[in-house]
């Protein structure tokens, strides 16, 4: 039974307004092209409330979380804190009935990510993350291709990304706070490939490279890794690798290619390019990417709260990515393959 009537009694906020990417202002936004009604901001930085009221006015502005549940009859809650973050906040969050969604990723580990989703089952919520990427173009027109049998069955999916150079000095950059090198980009690479591979995760390994850039950042021993690299090891017998790195003098121009057994694709913003051979020419074909929807996920998440249709970036969804990224940390640190928990 759904728990509104309508999507403008769905009341959000967002925890976290700081100015990098304007990324409170964007959810917000978001939550109200869908019909929701923006009514609270939470965040440390005072100047950034004056500014959430500005974008917002009449909205109300709290210094914690805490404040707001105590403060404001807030309905769904979005996080967009640093990633380490994300399970404590989501938990007092749900715990207090209120709906979230936390920026990706959605946690650091795997016990981070089963936390969240038990205290929203036992408190009747909704919770979820905000992969947005999930409607790119690129990824929509990849799963689309390869319904179509244009390169047959799909065994591979090599997901990657990096460049040569020093990190930035920033939060995103420092391991305890981010995850590692993996985790920023890497879990969008992860939920593109988790659509297009259609399979039980059997186990991860994880290995990474640390120290080249580490005397240059502010964080030394707490630096990123230079570059990290996993792989997934389906049960059926397909398989998945992904590579984040800063040491990468000659990246690859895409960051996907999925192979199948008649062909392959390279993914890339604009457009796709399909490559098949029919046993003497290669056949090379660019397919122009439709236009991204990430509009979707705050539609989906009203249609689901008001309508009852089916949520489509659940906990345990959202728990995947996280799951191998986890793994591959773990894997990284003992030398040693780790066998999947959640398939």
């Amino acid at each position: 039974m759904s728990k509104f009537a309508d999507p403008s009694q769905i009341k959000v906020g967002v925890v976290g307004y700081g100015g990098a990417f304007n990324m409170g202002r964007h959810h917000l936004n978001e939550m109200k092209r869908a019909g929701m009604t923006p009514v609270a901001v939470a965040e440390l930085d005072a100047e950034r409330l004056k500014v959430a009221e500005t974008d917002f006015p009449g909205v109300k502005t709290f210094a914690s979380l805490g404040q707001m549940l105590a403060g404001s009859d807030v309905n769904l809650i979005a996080i967009i804190t640093p990633h380490n973050t994300h399970a404590e906040l989501a938990v007092e969050a749900l715990k207090a009935g209120r709906n979230v969604v936390c920026e990706k990723p959605f946690a650091i580990t795997t016990a981070e990510c089963d936390a969240m989703i038990a205290a929203a089952a036992a408190s009747g919520a909704v919770v979820s993350t905000y992969h947005n990427r999930h409607w790119d173009g690129c990824i929509l027109a990849a799963v689309e291709q390869v319904k179509k049998g244009l390169i047959g069955d799909v065994f591979r999916v090599e997901a990657h990304m990096g460049g040569y150079g020093k990190p930035g000095d920033w939060w995103r950059t420092s391991r305890s706070i981010s995850g590692g090198i993996l985790y920023d980009w890497g879990v969008h690479l992860l939920e593109y490939s988790l659509q297009l591979l259609d399979a039980e995760i059997a186990e991860v390994m994880g290995t990474s490279r640390t120290g080249f850039w580490a005397p240059e950042t502010r964080w030394k021993d707490d630096t990123n890794e230079d570059e990290g690299f996993a792989v997934v090891r389906f049960t059926n017998g397909k398989w998945l690798t992904l590579s984040m790195s800063s040491l990468d003098s000659n990246p690859k121009k895409s960051f996907l290619e999925v192979t199948g057994t008649l062909g392959s694709i390279v993914v890339d913003w604009g457009a796709n390019e399909v490559i098949t051979h029919d046993g003497a020419t290669v056949i090379s074909t660019k397919y122009r990417n439709p236009d991204a929807e990430g509009w979707r996920l705050y539609q989906n998440i009203a249609d689901h709260l008001v309508k009852d249709e089916p949520l489509i970036i659940t906990g345990e969804w959202a728990r995947r990515p996280i799951h191998i990224l986890d793994l591959a940390c773990q894997s990284a640190r003992t030398g040693t393959a780790i066998k999947a928990t959640y398939k």
